[in-house]
């Protein structure tokens, strides 16, 4: 069985969902795992912030707003007019449970509730599409097998079985069609798995059925070797491992969600990324597969924060630095570098929502300076494999930009500088012509 996840571009409109459609084989098992149509989570995201200020009448108003909105898309999508009838029904219904939810208390479990609806709809809408033109096809719901556990990871064991009870079902049917991103928590509530969280969604999905092959179609040809939006001439690239792949995803490269790799890597599921408006390209597989001792890519984190903690009395002492860990692991925020020296310790987060708790915990060991408005640039490949310099190439390229914190020897893959924020693009444009456009000069 095949996973083909879309992303919110490529079930965007009428046009596109016709588009999608087209890419779906015909003769093998496959689960479609969709994203919410492009703007949808964002106009829902504001309907909750209304709501949550007690402005009832303008979320009724961008209610009233986006319900339109796939009035016309009904319009548009269908033909056929018991299609368009169906497609109305779901309008009518969804909508009805959006403004159900102005009843009552406003609560984080309520606007979950609402930001769910953006998927419910792009799924049933395009199962309806399918329907009308003789494909036969199965809406699972996601809410039925998808679950997370207090600790906000998946759970597994309840997927794989709860998953497996939804196909059984449906012995003699090829094509299967899921909601990404959505969810049920440990008490059985309506919940999310973070933005961008469809791939993980069809990540999760692939590891419980075993599938053969994860697709990630968005509207970008692969993963490029450099942010395009800020760097000329990137190119995709045609092949990563997963733990480049995963270095790539968390420190910033927007294609792919950082948690989405794990799954697949644990049951050695080959993922490839694709593009529906240019499905012929090649775009980039992920798998297990040595990919060469080379420099890949580079990837950049925004909104991080430094937390440096000095103490000439406690740094060398036996057990200091897993205290200071233990302060992040009670607070829930993962750190992303760490460096120290023999009368400090520096490291990194880019979740401030505890940082006045962890300031103040970390104050008993020692000064604490927190400095924000920083950027992690992420430069991945083979290091340890590649010949001697490569690291030192990287090193160079940056001599002209003051580095904040540098790591490197954590991981094979990757070595990360820590730069303010206002040097980002500069980071990047030097990296790309000391490192990648020398290597294409070198090959030409």
């Amino acid at each position: 069985m095949k996973i083909m996840k879309f992303g919110g571009t490529s079930v965007g409109s009428a046009e596109r969902m016709g588009a999608v459609s087209q890419l779906l084989p015909t003769q093998e098992p496959v689960i479609v795992v969709l994203s919410a149509m492009s703007g949808t989570t964002n106009h829902l995201v504001q309907i909750g912030q209304q709501l949550a200020q007690g402005n009832g009448a303008q979320a009724e108003s961008l209610t009233a707003q986006l319900e339109q909105h796939y009035k016309q898309v009904i319009a548009d999508l269908y033909k056929q007019e018991a299609s368009k009838d169906k497609g109305k029904q779901v309008v009518q219904t969804v909508f009805a449970d959006i403004r159900a939810c102005f009843e009552r208390a406003f609560s984080p479990a309520l606007e979950k509730m609402i930001l769910a609806q953006g998927e419910l709809l792009s799924t049933q809408l395009f199962q309806i599409f399918q329907e009308e033109n003789g494909i036969p096809s199965v809406l699972l719901p996601a809410l039925e097998f998808m679950k997370i556990t207090p600790d906000e990871e998946p759970d597994q064991a309840f997927i794989r079985e709860n998953l497996r009870k939804q196909l059984e079902k449906y012995p003699d049917n090829q094509l299967f069609i899921t909601q990404g991103y959505i969810c049920r928590n440990a008490k059985n509530e309506v919940d999310n798995l973070k933005r961008g969280g469809s791939d993980y969604t069809a990540s999760i999905v692939g590891a419980a059925v075993k599938a053969s092959e994860i697709q990630i179609w968005t509207d970008i040809d692969g993963m490029h070797n450099n942010d395009p939006r800020i760097v000329k001439n990137t190119y995709p690239i045609a092949e990563l491992s997963f733990d480049e792949a995963a270095e790539l995803a968390y420190f910033g490269a927007k294609i792919l969600h950082p948690s989405s790799i794990l799954p697949a890597q644990q049951h050695n599921i080959p993922v490839r990324l694709l593009n529906t408006m240019q499905p012929e390209a090649q775009g980039t597989t992920i798998s297990s597969k040595k990919t060469g001792n080379k420099i890949k890519a580079v990837a950049a984190k925004d909104g991080i924060i430094a937390i440096k903690i000095k103490s000439s009395r406690m740094l060398l002492a036996y057990g200091f630095l897993r205290s200071v860990f233990e302060v992040f692991e009670r607070f829930k925020t993962p750190i992303d570098m760490i460096t120290t020296s023999e009368v400090a310790v520096s490291l990194t987060i880019d979740n401030a929502t505890h940082l006045p708790e962890i300031t103040e915990a970390l104050q008993r060991f020692g000064s604490v300076e927190i400095d924000s408005d920083l950027t992690i640039v992420c430069v991945v490949g083979d290091f340890m494999e590649d010949k001697p310099g490569a690291a030192l190439k990287v090193v160079q390229s940056l001599g002209h930009i003051p580095l904040r914190m540098i790591s490197y020897g954590g991981s094979k893959n990757n070595i990360s500088f820590l730069v303010n924020t206002v040097h980002k693009e500069d980071a990047l444009v030097s990296i790309n012509e000391g490192v990648f456009q020398e290597r294409e000069e070198a090959n030409a």
